[in-house]
């Protein structure tokens, strides 16, 4: 088995930028008290990653998975991680058994 360098550099490349927002939003986070828009932006971020994380299943499956990736969306921002991951695999399933799948 071989790895192709371009591909290693991919990764590691990834994982740098990754690490780094992380690490930038650790520092920055105890800077300053967010108000307004700014507040409004940082409390709405669990649904934005919510979506970023199931948005490749919503465009590479079933209509079932669209449709339930589409009801856990809505539900993401309103309702708490918990209840909305509940939402998200409730759908899936009902929605799959009723495609028959």
């Amino acid at each position: 088995m071989s790895l192709d360098p371009i591909t290693l550099a991919a990764i590691l490349g990834m994982a740098l930028v990754t690490y780094g927002c992380r690490l930038a939003g650790i520092l920055l986070a105890g800077r300053f008290q967010p108000r307004g828009r700014t507040k409004a932006a940082f409390d709405a971020i669990p649904p934005a990653v919510l979506t970023a994380v199931i948005a490749p299943t919503l465009l590479a499956t079933g209509w079932p998975e669209t449709v339930a990736g589409a009801i856990t969306i809505a539900a993401a921002m309103r309702l708490p991680l918990l209840g909305t991951i509940g939402i998200g695999v409730a759908s899936v399933v009902i929605l799959r058994a009723l495609a028959g799948g």
